[in-house]
């Protein structure tokens, strides 16, 4: 008996997008958190926002936690950065966090955090299905560019709808971020816009 070899074809994601995040770590070290945060992508018009608490960022380390807005523009080789600092008196104890707004940036920016045609560009393989979020998903795994190390991104069967998306090797540790509401709503052009908290 001979069985067919099924083929799969790479997607592209979805001209728009925008959805919530989890952001988290495999495994989890005990200093490591878990974060949330919202994004959004506009492929034709090649800019996108992320708004969220920083992740990897050390408390520890630092002594306080970072809030920030960031809303990149290619075309114009920019990227906004407003940010928020959270510093408490002591981490192993009853305290309150003291919101500060932090100055503005503009820094380069020549290429989109996640490009629409990722998993084309990378020669990305498909490797098998599984289960995330109630979904079943085709799983596609890549070399990320500039030696950057391998990748895994999880799409809904036979769609370009983006579940989650694993950056490193599991196996030491690795970034993972799902996108629960995943959706391709339209997207005002004011979520663009950047508007200084500094002012």
């Amino acid at each position: 008996m001979q069985f067919n070899k099924i083929t799969k074809v790479a997607p592209l994601l979805p001209e728009q997008w925008s959805s919530s995040y989890i952001s988290y770590w495999i495994p989890m070290q005990p200093d490591d958190d878990i974060t949330s945060g919202y994004c959004w992508f506009d492929y034709k018009k090649n800019v996108c926002r992320i708004d969220g608490l920083f992740n990897p960022w050390s408390e520890k380390k630092t002594g306080h936690r970072l809030w920030m807005s960031e809303i990149m523009y290619p075309s114009t080789d920019e990227s906004f950065k407003s940010k928020v600092s959270y510093t408490r008196d002591d981490m192993t104890k009853t305290s309150a966090f003291e919101a500060t707004v932090l100055n503005d940036e503009i820094d380069p920016c020549h290429e989109l955090i996640l490009t629409q045609d990722v998993l084309i560009t990378c020669n990305a393989q498909y490797i098998g299905t599984s289960n995330i979020l109630g979904h079943e998903v085709d799983e596609w795994f890549f070399q990320r560019p500039n030696g950057k190390g391998p990748a895994t991104y999880y799409f809904i069967s036979d769609t370009n709808h983006l579940v989650r998306m694993i950056t490193g090797d599991p196996k030491v540790q690795a970034s993972v971020r799902d996108f629960p509401n995943f959706n391709t709503y339209k997207i005002s052009q004011k979520t663009f816009q950047p508007e200084p908290l500094n002012k």
